[in-house]
């Protein structure tokens, strides 16, 4: 029976999956079955106190995450999702390093609604492409603040419109540090709560 410190054991090293071979992923994908099937968290999507708050992306089977560090001379950072379930909207953040002064950020807003007690349907609605020390900066946290505030940024910002730009979260596994998912791609994502 695999736990979830085995399941942190097997992804450690692995950077997010980019590092997973073959024979890694399906040792992974085997481990997150497991812990899926004893979720402590029947009803995630009601469980606002444990879903709230920012994640950092431990794991993921998602090519366009992980497809980002495949641009010449961009390595990808760290990758975190914002949940604030009072206002029913999540941010995807990825730091992007490479060429030095010219570290990058990608953040792509979204609403979301659920509809049923573990799925969530998901619209983007916002993408802000840009240079850290231009958009000033500093963690998840505080870019959300300005993004909240209305700020504009000296980035490429811009609405996000298009109905293909939605789809839907299964939260199949939930606790106080711990969150995996699976989304209408077929990708999973295991992360763990705060920095």
């Amino acid at each position: 029976m695999i736990g979830k410190s085995d399941l942190l054991e097997i992804i450690a090293g692995k950077n997010r999956g980019l590092l997973a071979t073959e024979t890694d992923k399906l040792a992974i994908l085997a481990a997150v079955a497991q812990l899926e099937d004893r979720n402590p968290t029947p009803r995630p999507v009601e469980a606002a106190e444990l879903l709230d708050g920012n994640w950092r992306l431990l794991y993921t089977t998602s090519r366009g995450l992980l497809g980002i560090d495949q641009f010449p001379l961009l390595k990808l950072g760290q990758i975190y999702q914002c949940i604030r379930v009072k206002d029913a909207k999540v941010y995807n953040i990825a730091e992007v390093y490479g060429v030095p002064y010219l570290e990058g950020i990608v953040s792509v807003g979204a609403t979301f609604e659920p509809v049923s007690e573990r799925r969530v349907q998901v619209k983007f609605n916002r993408s802000i492409i840009g240079i850290q020390r231009f958009i000033n900066y500093q963690s998840p946290e505080d870019l959300i603040e300005q993004i909240e505030a209305g700020k504009k940024f000296i980035a490429i910002d811009f609405p996000i419109e298009s109905r293909e730009q939605q789809g839907w979260l299964d939260i199949t596994y939930l606790d106080e540090n711990l969150r995996i998912g699976r989304g209408n791609e077929g990708s999973v994502f295991v992360l763990t709560k705060g920095r």
